[in-house]
């Protein structure tokens, strides 16, 4: 019942921000303004008191965060041989293997890791998804250059620094871990104006996520886009679930990692593909597949994890 109480909830809200998208109460012209805000804002003044305030010598777990990267670098991996086997398209299979293992972490993953675990295992998420969104941006920069239509070769070394150091949520998720194992005081003031401006983030990010859902271009690419979804939603957590285990992790560490590695698709990726040639009507089909088939698989992922603990 907690699961369904906590997912239930979350995914009302998305569907709420299709419905009044639809009846023209979130307009295009507000969806751009209301993504940066939340964005460039809410997101990292959010991750960054979580895991400032936390205890990071306590909350932070080696092995879980290896873990995690492994399986989200193995699942980029298998999609460009399943997009080389399929003999995709070059646009197509750079969207094909980003959407596959780049997850909405920020946006669905560290809000259900707060409903659901509370602050404690919204620290934990933070600190494991300031690292995998790392990871993701490299890989999906890599997977997108490769099969892009402009230019050819991996991108160098100062492109990739440049966008992981204009991510303002990576800024945050590492300013805080700074901050957090230093140990050091925040003040009250600083403190409270964060956590209101964080708290705008969670309902704001779900509203937004549902404004920018597409049944449309889901129906059009419907055969390619469930791979990604099984892929994003199925083979990536199973995998994390099964190395978490075979390492004897135990759910109350793994958990929260676990949530992050079974988010949808990030609605991010739309912005990277267009930007580097990839074929962005499939990255949107995507993300609106992954993101409403995500409440039920993150239901089963959290039921069957809470069978393990009991």
């Amino acid at each position: 019942m907690e699961v369904i109480g906590t997912i239930i909830p979350i995914f009302a809200i998305i569907i709420l921000g299709w419905v009044v998208r639809k009846r023209g109460l979130i307009t295009e012209e507000f969806l751009e303004p209301a993504n940066r805000l939340v964005f460039h804002l809410s997101l990292p003044a959010m991750i960054f008191n979580a895991i400032a305030k936390a205890d990071f010598h306590k909350e932070f777990d080696g092995r879980v965060l290896g873990i995690t990267l492994l399986s989200a670098a193995t699942i980029y991996l298998l999609a460009e041989l399943l997009a080389r086997v399929a003999k995709m398209a070059p646009a197509r299979a750079g969207a094909f293997v980003q959407s596959s293992g780049h997850g909405n972490q920020a946006y669905i993953g560290l809000p259900i890791a707060l409903y659901y675990l509370g602050e404690v295992g919204l620290a934990k998420a933070s600190i494991v998804c300031g690292f995998l969104m790392i990871l993701q941006n490299i890989l999906s920069v890599v997977a997108l250059q490769l099969h892009g239509t402009s230019t050819k070769g991996l991108p160098s070394p100062r492109v990739l620094a440049g966008k992981l150091l204009g991510n303002p949520v990576i800024l945050g998720a590492m300013a805080g871990i700074v901050i957090s194992a230093l140990a050091l005081p925040i003040p009250r003031v600083i403190g409270r104006v964060l956590q209101i401006l964080g708290g705008l983030a969670p309902p704001m990010a779900l509203l937004l996520i549902g404004a920018s859902l597409s049944l449309e271009l889901m129906r059009k690419y419907l055969r390619p886009t469930m791979g990604a979804v099984t892929m994003k939603l199925l083979a990536l957590p199973a995998l994390g679930l099964l190395l978490f285990h075979l390492f004897h992790l135990g759910p109350a560490d793994y958990l929260p990692a676990l949530i992050l590695l079974a988010s949808p698709t990030a609605t991010v990726a739309y912005v990277m593909s267009r930007e580097m040639r990839g074929d962005a009507d499939f990255i949107v089909a995507t993300i609106s597949a992954s993101t409403l088939f995500s409440s039920l698989f993150i239901m089963a992922w959290l039921t069957l994890v809470a069978g393990f603990a009991g």
